[in-house]
This record gives structure tokens, sequence and C-alpha cells, in this order.
């Protein structure tokens, strides 16, 4: 074909040589700038490389100062003029600073090879690290001091004093009146001796030039703080035993032990630890016992023929087992129970009423000499009596008593002598005891007469006598656990 047989003109294939030589020249042209670059930076790492084998790296601290880029020269440099003018000043918490003098310590400074060390440990050629990571090392840097006259530095600040510092507080659990919350700890300015002596060697031996007592921790921390797990776990311990509460039945009066009385009596110990104060549990249980025991208290009656008295010690009455109930009320409010009951007794009485005895009792009046057996109110039996001879080793107690104990046919002794033999030895057909010390009703054939005053001179050991027909119906008439009442 005619297109084809066509040469191309000359002029075409001149541009296109010379376009291939220009793009040669281009590609030329990018190597040497890379070069260059490369080159350029090369000789900038080279340059740094040796200046780090006499230099310390960029952001280089040693013993807490910055030393970038210095030489060990003008580090000793400085070191010395440190030593000329150096102060170290104490911040405290109240705001108020005070100073130890390094002329009062003897402070100097001894050139030696520890800087050359730290400066050796580095790379040269590793030194575009440094420029991601901070370097802070510890080194002896030749500082000299005398250590006694630090000591009486030390010893003379006024935050050393023990007037100037408070304890600190540790976070607690505290009752806000529905629940124990975390209570946040308090911080002192009790001074942590060792520690703070420590970072005053440290800073001297590094001439640092500022301690705050509070951002070095030269203060003692609270134990616990209010983050602390141990506070919030006794926190929820406690809680639990809040949930109980026991109300105590006392006939027409109540005592309730509730959520506000139970908080008084938790406490936690040195390790966060919840438990009962023991102490003051049983404190409240005495005051109950103050409160409500009346065996041996004072009390108030009228006899069946209206004369009024009173009548005190004795054995009967309410008594509160104050051991057995501090086990029991301690249960409960572990066990955040809620409920009514009366309290563990030793002993109780026949009534809650200010005669506790209640209507059924036997009456003695030591004064007349008379004695009566009062049942649901009423007077079934009365007699005269002698009781003990008025001596203080014979005569017979007052006080609430009850029968404790009855007996035919008992022969009564006395004292045992030295050559075995006895006292006394009365056998008689009616035994009532009354104390275990040996007073009781009985008969007693041998008095001629009862009432008046034969007691003054016929009198008992201290027993009430009868005879032997009204000791039988007296002891026919009664059971074990009859109050007695013996007044004057």
């Amino acid at each position: 074909m005619e297109g084809l047989d066509r040469k191309e003109p000359k002029h075409s294939r001149g541009r296109r040589r010379r376009h291939g030589k220009e793009k040669t020249n281009s590609h030329k042209k990018v190597w040497i700038a890379v070069g260059s670059g490369a080159g350029i930076l090369l000789v900038i790492y080279i340059g740094f490389a040796v200046f780090f084998m006499s230099h310390y790296y960029f952001s280089t601290k040693i013993n807490g100062t910055d030393f970038s880029g210095k030489s060990v020269a003008q580090v000793k440099e400085y070191m010395q003029k440190k030593v000329d003018d150096y102060k170290l000043t104490i911040k405290e918490d109240s705001g108020n600073t005070e100073t130890i003098d390094g002329a009062d310590i003897s402070i100097s400074y001894e050139s030696g090879d520890e800087l050359q060390k730290v400066m050796d440990a580095q790379n040269p050629f590793l030194w575009p690290s440094a420029l991601f990571k901070k370097s802070n090392v510890t080194a002896q840097m030749g500082v000299k001091y005398d250590e006694s006259a630090l000591e009486e530095q030390l010893a003379g600040l006024s935050c050393m004093e023990e007037e100037n510092q408070t304890a600190p507080k540790s976070a607690q659990p505290v009752f806000d009146g529905a629940k124990f919350t975390v209570q946040k700890e308090e911080q002192g300015t009790q001074i942590d001796v060792e520690t703070f002596r420590k970072k005053v060697k440290e800073s001297i031996e590094g001439f640092r030039q500022e301690i705050d007592l509070r951002k070095d921790e030269c203060y003692v921390a609270p134990s616990y703080t209010a983050d602390s797990e141990e506070v919030k776990k006794a926190c929820d311990d406690m809680n639990q035993y809040l949930n109980a509460k026991i109300t105590y039945d006392f006939g027409k009066a109540t005592e309730v032990v509730d959520k506000a009385l139970i908080s008084e009596w938790l406490t936690v110990d040195d390790k966060m630890q919840a438990s009962f104060d023991t102490d003051k549990v049983k404190e409240y249980l005495r005051g109950i016992g103050k409160k409500y025991d009346t065996k041996g208290t004072k009390r108030s009656i009228t006899t069946p023929d209206g004369k009024k008295t009173t009548v005190t010690g004795g054995t009967y009455g309410w008594e509160v087992d104050e051991a057995k109930e501090l086990e029991l009320l301690t249960a409960d409010i572990k066990a955040g129970k809620e409920t009514k009951r009366e309290p563990a007794y030793v002993q109780k009485a026949a009534s809650r009423e200010e005669q506790d005895w209640g209507t059924t009792y036997i009456e003695v009046d030591l004064t007349t000499q008379h004695m009566w057996l009062i049942v649901d109110g009423g007077v079934v039996f009365s007699t005269d009596i002698v009781t003990g001879k008025p001596t203080p080793e014979k005569e017979t107690p007052q006080g609430v008593y009850d029968i404790l104990e009855k007996k035919r046919n008992k022969t009564l002794r006395g004292d045992r002598q030295t050559d075995g033999s006895y006292e006394y030895e009365t056998p008689v057909s009616y035994w009532m005891r009354v104390t275990w010390t040996g007073i009781g009703f009985h008969d007693a054939t041998w008095q001629s007469a009862f009432g008046g005053e034969l007691y003054k001179t016929k009198g008992s050991h201290g027993c009430i006598n009868m005879s032997l027909k009204d000791a039988g119906t007296l002891y026919d008439k009664i059971d074990l656990g009859y109050p007695v009442v013996m007044h004057y």
C-alpha cells in the first residue's frame, strides 16, 4: 500500500532522540539529589556520633539533673559551682520552708570516674534512639559531706518536731444514720523519718536544690484510702449486721437493739477486718442488768396488817445472764435476725411489778416476829415465830429469797469443831431451806412460846423457829420456789 511504503521524516526521528536524552538526564539528577541528601544525613549522623563520644545524649538526667549535650568536664564544672553555693530547700504542707546550707554540713565535690562511666555506657552511634526516650541514670557524683552534721541539721528542723506533726488517718467505714459509708482518708504531716533521710541524702548527692515533702512522699501515708478494696468490703460486712433488730421484752417495757445501736458496737481493726467491740456490748448488757435486775435491790412492801416498809438484799429476783446473752445477741446480729424475745436469765421472778415476788409468797416481819403465807394476794395462814438472836453472827438476814429445799426429819448441824464434833446437832420434823448458808423454817419444839421479843433472849442461830403444828401446816402448803420476803 502507498501509506506503508512512506518513509518517516528526518525531523521526527531527531525529536525522538532528543526526548530520550532529556529523560536520561532527569533520572541522573534525581539520583544525584538522593545521593547528596544521603551524604548530608550521613555527615550529620557521623557528626553527632562523634559529638556524643564526648557528650551526653539528649534528654539525659543524672540524679534528676538535666545534663543533655554536656561533656564530662562541663558537668564537673557545674558540680563545683553547685558546691560553692549549695542550699537544700524543704517545702512543707503548711507552706513553710526550711533550708539546709551546704556550708553547715561541710559539703565538697571530689571528682571521680562515675561521670565518665555514664559517658562510656552510652553508644554514640545509637544517638538517634535518644530522640525517642529519656535517660535518667543514678551515679555517685563524688559529693562528700559531714554525716554527723547533717543528722544535727535534720534533728533541728521544725518539721521533725513531734508537736508539729499530725498522724494520717486511714479511710474508714462511718455510720451515716442509715448505713456505713467510706469516709475519705486524711493526709497527715507525720514524717516518715527513714524516707525523709534517704531523700535528703539523695538530693545532696545529686545537687538537687528542693524537696517537697508531699510530692517526694516523705510523709507517712494513710494505710488505706477511699479506693482501697479492704475499706469497701468492711463497709459491706458491717452493713450486713445492720439488718438485725432485737426487741427485748421486759413485760411492760421493751428495749430495742437496732441499727443505730449496733453501729456503735461495730469496729474495724488495723487490717480493716470488721468485728464487734465486745466491751461495748458488755457495757450495754450491764446497763440492761442494772436497769431491770431486781435481785438484791430495795423494794417496797405493805404488810397484811397495813405496815409500809422496804426490804433490801436476798437472792430472789430477776437477773440477766449477761455472758449468755452476749453470745445470743452476737449471733442474732451476725445472722441479721429481727426478733422480739426475753434476754437470757440466770434466774427469773414471778412478776415484773415492783413487788416482783408476785401475789403468792411467804412474808416474815422480823420486827413483830410474825409470818404470813399469802396465796393469790390473800392470807391463808399466819403465826408468831422466833427468829435469830440479834447478834451479827446469829441474826436472821432480811431480803427476798425463795424456798430452796424441803425435807422431813432432818438433823440440823452447826459448825464442825476441831475435835470433829458439831457445835450442835438438832433433829427437826420439817425443814424448809431459804439460804444455802443454813437459814430456813423449821419446827422448834424446845421453844415454849413464839412472837414478841423472845428472839432477843431465846433467838435461834438465824433460822425461823415455829411450833411443830405450824411448821407442818406451812410445809404442806408451800412448794419449792415459793418467794420468801423477810423485812423489819
